[in-house]
């Protein structure tokens, strides 16, 4: 497994403070966050999740705990939207230039507008999906919103 991915090098290019940590992927773990804490031994409100949505029809990124599930209401406030709805995997993949299980919010194919979970900022560090499956990055939330220009806001259930 390579540890440097697009992710990495768009952090490292941003002049971001992170580490790099590798664990066993389960391609058929029902919950891939949850399944990623459990392999890093992690709280999994630490260990984030990277979904792509559509808010309005326009695509966006979702990070929030992987113990947690989004609120479309509050997603879609949070962009000022009127709704919003999860991407297909075969489209998410295709804007991200990731595969689903290994996408990361850093170093897409394209910007992408960006929302954090407001409850990830209470952690000094969080874990995000480093631009492979099997690969998180650990950093520090603020570093990941500024980095990302990202809303921080409710968005779980």
């Amino acid at each position: 497994m390579s540890k440097s991915t697009r992710a990495t090098k768009m952090l490292e290019k941003a002049g971001i403070a992170f580490t790099v940590h590798t664990y066993e992927y389960d391609p058929n773990a029902d919950r891939i966050g949850m399944q990623a804490a459990a392999a890093l031994d992690e709280m999994p409100a630490r260990v984030l999740k990277t979904l792509m949505a559509l808010v309005d029809d326009k695509a966006v990124l979702v990070i929030v705990p992987s113990d947690h599930e989004v609120s479309m209401k509050k997603l879609a406030a949070a962009f000022g939207g009127k709704s919003a709805h999860m991407m297909k995997p075969a489209d998410a993949e295709r804007i991200s230039g990731y595969k689903v299980g290994g996408i990361s919010p850093f170093g897409q194919m394209r910007k992408l507008a960006a929302a954090i979970e407001e409850q990830a900022m209470m952690h000094d560090l969080i874990f995000i999906n480093g631009g492979q499956r099997g690969l998180q990055v650990r950093l520090a939330p603020h570093d990941a919103a500024k980095v990302l220009n990202a809303v921080v806001a409710p968005l779980v259930t």
